[in-house]
């Protein structure tokens, strides 16, 4: 089976500063898969890259089996974005902004789809209040809400659980892991909580310096760097000099 997204020598220079640099891993279908990094390692520049709001400086990157550099226009309708520090739009109310984003993603029945969302992130009782009077937790699961509307089939994710308690964030654990499973949806999100990693991911990918340095299952990293946990496994990754990289 072929990888859902494959990229190649990805990188990205800002003024002659290498934010991404030589980039290259897969995803395969129906995996969920951690993009991890300290402040600066270039997960946001991978991410912003991927969604095809930043064009790469070389490199490639392959989605659905088709150029994505080149013809993402092709494949924006088949993925999805969510992150609690992009805003969605204030003054609207819940429900306005869930059809927009329905509607602009061509989602058939788009009223109907947005009571389904609603339901799933359990925001129905929110749907008539404007986002601005909202709770940071509230506006998490609407924007991840927002996410699923289209159904997609590659799902980018940035700290989805963040602003949100251990109960709640142990429930949209569930909820994306259950997705995956009855969308074959391919999964990729940035995040800072190891545990959640442990819990819900196939593999993790760790960046630093905008490179990758390491990947692999949970599992094997805490077999490979004899850890108990993962946070412990990413310190040490994190904390070596450049020169052991």
């Amino acid at each position: 089976m072929k990888p859902i997204l494959q990229t190649h020598a990805l990188t990205k220079v800002f003024r002659g500063v290498s934010a991404v640099d030589d980039l290259a891993f897969s995803l395969e279908k129906s995996s969920i898969t951690a993009l991890l990094g300290g402040n600066g390692a270039g997960k946001t520049t991978t991410l912003s890259m991927l969604l095809g709001l930043l064009r790469p400086t070389s490199g490639s990157i392959y989605l659905f089996g088709q150029d994505f550099i080149k013809n993402r226009f092709t494949v924006l309708n088949r993925m999805n974005f969510s992150s609690p520090y992009v805003d969605l739009p204030q003054r609207l109310t819940v429900r306005e902004n869930l059809l927009v984003y329905a509607k602009l993603y061509g989602v058939v029945n788009p009223t109907n789809r947005v009571e389904e969302v609603a339901a799933s992130f359990r925001i129905g009782n929110l749907l008539n209040q404007r986002l601005r009077r909202l709770s940071s937790g509230q506006k998490t699961r609407v924007s991840l809400a927002k996410a699923l509307i289209n159904k997609p089939e590659f799902l980018l994710l940035d700290e989805p659980t963040a602003s949100l308690d251990p109960d709640t964030t142990a429930w949209i654990r569930e909820l994306l892991r259950q997705y995956r499973d009855e969308q074959g949806a391919t999964i990729l999100f940035a995040s800072h909580d190891m545990r959640e990693v442990e819990l819900l991911c196939d593999k993790a990918l760790l960046m630093k310096e905008g490179r990758l340095v390491e990947e692999g299952t949970p599992k094997e990293l805490l077999e490979k760097y004899n850890r108990d946990n993962l946070e412990d496994v990413f310190l040490q990754v994190n904390r070596k000099k450049k020169k052991d990289d």
